[in-house]
């Protein structure tokens, strides 16, 4: 006896936590497919027959792990669950159609007269697509003709979403609330911070925006949105197939025809119910063109946006969880924006750095980084964990709002010095050059000059043992810390002996 079928496709409620790219410390999140993943869970309402039947979930996420797949509500459990990879789309046809016949059709430009011929699919979707007809092999989308291809049915294993099908068996007909929990991969998030400067340089406004992407297919409305900060320990896990799917990517032979006629592209289009039925009937894949919307008068005048929602942070064991307090919707293929923390008047430290390098070339100076340094203390303005991201710091010149330079950051905790290198300064320069040496040690001498007309803070590392052991010194680490300041246009020198290993 076949199992009966049964298709949920509404969501009741989502929850969507997002973790980020492991291997993600600083730079861009990857548009096309995010390194990170996202633990979701909805909950859903389904009608369940007497006996044994195949429960299918549509519209998962698209990255979704079946082996993390955990379900609860069954009446009798689970005894079976697949991720169904294969999706209803211009490259899956293509796809669950090789080899097998299908109708090509082409309209002249200049009659519009329609012209139809059966073809068999030799090769695609990857790299463009090959049909055979009586005049022999094609590349399709290279005639210079509009031209689609019709497929006789949507085959049965073709799903229009990503789909997790689970077989169940129920003692009775039942409605049953059920909450399917899994990972998926395909998400990821980012901190973005924006600095600005106050006027006198002491003090500035830290603003900063949650960035969560979603490379998948699927979106979820009115979600739960959540993000964790920090690095929880994740088995290595091999490279998971992505479903097949999304629109063919054609490829012409370089003749001329493809160079004096535009490439038609195919999309995926909505199918109605009854396309999507058994028997025959004729599926139709077309070229979809956008169309531009006019803002009228009062739509330019619209009033400004509400203030931005702020996600509340919490401790989980030594990560960090931040909760967005409103449903928001999470879109597929795209990134949303929601602010993280909002603190004014946090007290800033301007300096120049440089470090002390074996690689140096004596001869030549070099131009110190401008940085500037935040203590992440209550006292200072902050006092709060500052996730791993990019900050753009701007500074007020006249009545112009500039920019003054941008950093990466990692995982900061309350209490932890956070530097933000921005840009070499051509006024503010080091150069380091030997004295003297011998088998047991090395003297150096650093010179720092000063060309700008005011003074300033210098901080220079250096990475080795010095001899005496200094006592007026900063120990970092393995290295040893000179802070001096430099007066306006003046110079400021140390001497010191490096102990060399023996």
């Amino acid at each position: 006896m076949q199992a009966d079928t049964v298709i949920s496709t509404r969501i009741d409620a989502v929850s969507v936590t997002v973790y980020r790219a492991p291997d993600r410390a600083a730079g861009a999140i990857d548009r096309n497919w995010p390194g990170g993943y996202a633990l979701v869970t909805e909950t859903r309402t389904v009608d369940l027959p007497q006996g044994e039947s195949v429960v299918r979930f549509e519209g998962v996420a698209e990255g979704l792990m079946p082996e993390t797949a955990i379900l609860t509500g069954m009446p009798r459990g689970v005894r079976e669950k697949n991720r169904d990879a294969r999706l209803l789309s211009p490259a899956g046809l293509v796809d669950a159609y090789l080899k097998r016949r299908v109708t090509l059709r082409r309209t002249d430009r200049a009659t519009g007269k329609v012209t139809e011929q059966d073809a068999i699919l030799s090769a695609g979707p990857t790299g463009g697509v090959i049909v055979r007809t009586e005049q022999g092999y094609e590349a399709l989308g290279c005639s210079g003709l509009p031209e689609r291809m019709l497929y006789p049915q949507a085959p049965k294993d073709l799903s229009p979403r990503p789909t997790l099908s689970v077989i169940a068996t129920s003692d009775r007909a039942t409605r049953a609330t059920l909450q399917l929990t899994y990972l998926a991969e395909g998400f990821d998030w980012s901190a973005s911070y924006v600095a600005d400067m106050q006027g006198d340089g002491s003090r500035l406004d830290l603003m900063a925006w949650l960035t969560v992407a979603n490379g998948g297919v699927t979106g979820f409305a009115d979600a739960q949105l959540n993000v964790i900060a920090g690095q929880p320990h994740r088995q290595p896990r091999g490279d998971q197939p992505r479903p097949t799917g999304g629109p063919l990517r054609l490829t012409c032979w370089p003749m001329d025809i493809t160079s004096t006629h535009p490439r038609w592209n195919l999309f995926p289009v909505e199918m109605p119910p009854a396309m999507m039925a058994d028997g025959a009937q004729e599926i139709m894949v077309t070229a979809q063109r956008a169309t531009g919307a006019v803002l009228s008068p009062m739509a330019v005048a619209a009033p400004p946006p509400p203030a931005p929602v702020v996600a509340e942070q919490e401790d989980l064991g030594d990560l960090k969880f931040y909760r967005v307090p409103v449903s928001v919707t999470v879109a597929a293929s795209s990134q949303k924006q929601v602010a993280l923390l909002r603190q004014p008047g946090v007290k800033v430290e301007r300096l120049y750095a440089a470090t002390v390098s074996g690689a140096l070339d004596a001869a030549e100076s070099r131009p110190m980084t401008l940085r500037l340094r935040l203590q992440n203390r209550k006292d200072d303005g902050l006092g709060l964990p500052m996730p791993s991201g990019r900050v753009a710091v701007f500074e007020q010149v006249d009545d112009m709002r500039l920019l003054a330079g941008e950093a990466d950051i990692g995982d900061k905790a309350e209490g932890e010095r956070i530097d933000y290198d921005l840009a070499e300064s051509a006024d503010v320069r080091i150069a380091v050059r030997p004295t003297g040496s011998t088998r047991e040690r090395q003297d150096w001498t650093i010179a720092l000059s000063n060309a700008r007309p005011f003074d300033v803070t210098a901080e220079v590392t250096i990475p080795h043992d010095i001899e005496p052991r200094p006592k007026d010194m900063e120990r970092r680490g393995n290295a040893w810390i000179w802070r001096v300041t430099v007066p306006a246009n003046g110079k400021a020198d140390l001497t010191y002996t490096r102990r060399l290993p023996r």
